[in-house]
């Protein structure tokens, strides 16, 4: 009997396993940029894309799911975000997005600290997002840490990879992080990538200033195998760092925020750096965007950045990566406006799918339907990238999510409501 209730226990703990399953007659979205093809067929088996198109048979799955023409896309990507870290931002016990008061810096990996339980998880799966780009903020130091890509899976395995990336702060950020001005922030950051290099070598100087942790934690940004996602907004701040990738030509750079790019789109072609821009900040927030607008994506993607994807740092990025959908929608409206720059449907469908994945180093894995990436497959009740579209059915890795929240329980709880099943503060 014991045994027994052992696997009943371990049946009710484990994650729902993904099946074979096939979506037919689907208005599907690849993600990777193209249009959407009428009469779709999307298939997925052991948590990965099998095939996906036109004409596809949707073989011997043991689940056959008739979308009946509705919209059936990749899993969202978030592309900048820090959810997972923060529940409340008044409570600090709550929020663990930096830690000036650490002796560590770029060696602080944020992986351990994510919560699968953090009620904006929940949230946001229900709305198609299913995986997410996690950065720490940065407190003592230009060096944030380590970031992870992270799925918004209803079980407590939510890290899809740990250490994906080191984030830094340039600009207006990076100079009170590194003494009070730019030269401060390129002092330490030439600094900290010559002893990261040395430290490699095995060499490593009396009067260094990084800890051990921290250089060995840049050893991968100075040699390339991991992303620097580079916080910036001002154009002189873009092209000094571009610069940067002169000096140090292994640096994979990422340019996050860039507010100001399109001003400077052909040097950030020419130097093949992937950004994820604010799309929608068309009013200055500081001195260093002055020349935002809403165009900044469509006018990089028509000067020919090969990718670029929508972040949302500083715009509540703990909690409202769901936004990200309106964002793109509005991507798609800005091409209809005279003098604007917008994207068609399907390039600002990317911005919130494949591009985000590429900018990482992950296109492989997420962020389109084609054969071989992780199963996260949306449907949906209308265009995704309208407003009052909700998600039906999420997937992801194969396995289909739970996507009630919070707030349905809430207005489920009190909308029909009786006397004396309300609380005391409801006593009249």
């Amino acid at each position: 009997m014991k045994a027994l209730l052992l696997a009943a226990a371990a049946l009710i703990a484990a994650p729902a396993s993904a099946e074979m399953v096939a979506i037919t007659n689907a208005r599907l979205v690849i993600g990777d940029g193209s249009a959407p093809i009428d009469g779709g067929t999307v298939i997925m088996n052991n948590g990965r894309i099998v095939a996906a198109g036109r004409m596809v048979p949707p073989a011997s799955a043991s689940r056959i799911i008739d979308a009946e023409g509705k919209w059936v896309t990749p899993g969202l990507v978030a592309g900048f975000t820090r959810m997972g870290l923060v529940e409340v931002d008044g409570v600090r016990q709550t929020n663990d997005a930096s830690a000036g008061k650490s002796p560590f810096n770029a060696a602080l990996d944020i992986a351990p600290a994510v919560n699968p339980r953090t009620s904006a998880i929940t949230l946001n799966r229900a709305e198609g997002i299913t995986r997410a780009v996690v950065a720490p903020e940065s407190g003592g130091s230009i060096f944030a840490g380590q970031g992870a890509v992270i799925d918004l899976g209803a079980d407590m395995d939510a890290v899809t990879r740990p250490r994906a990336f080191q984030f830094v702060e340039f600009g207006e950020d990076g100079a009170v992080q590194a003494g009070g001005s730019r030269p401060a922030v390129y002092a330490a950051f030439r600094n900290a990538m010559v002893e990261a290099r040395d430290y490699a070598a095995g060499r490593r100087a009396d009067d260094a200033l990084l800890t051990r942790p921290d250089a060995a934690a840049l050893v991968p940004v100075v040699n390339g195998q991991m992303p620097l996602l580079a916080h910036v907004e001002r154009a002189s701040d873009i092209l000094q760092i571009l610069s940067l990738k002169r000096e140090f030509p292994a640096l994979k750079l990422v340019l996050v925020g860039a507010t100001e790019a399109w001003t400077v789109a052909a040097e950030v072609k020419a130097a093949g750096v992937p950004v994820l821009a604010s799309a929608l900040a068309d009013l200055p927030a500081s001195f260093e965007s002055l020349a935002a607008t809403q165009s900044n994506i469509g006018r990089l993607e028509k000067a020919g950045v090969a990718t670029v994807g929508i972040g949302m740092i500083n715009d509540d990025e703990a909690r409202q990566a769901r936004l990200i959908k309106q964002y793109a929608g509005n991507l798609v409206a800005l091409g209809k406006v005279p003098g604007a720059a917008g994207l068609d449907w399907g390039a600002a469908f990317a911005t919130i799918s494949s591009k985000p994945a590429e900018a990482l180093g992950m296109g492989g894995e997420i962020g389109s339907l084609r054969p071989g990436r992780r199963a996260d497959v949306v449907i949906w009740d209308g265009d995704p990238l309208e407003l009052s579209t909700a998600a039906s059915i999420v997937w992801i890795d194969g396995v289909e999510q739970p996507l009630r929240t919070r707030q349905d329980k809430l207005r489920d709880r009190y909308r029909h409501a009786v006397e004396g099943a309300l609380p005391k503060a409801y006593d009249r």
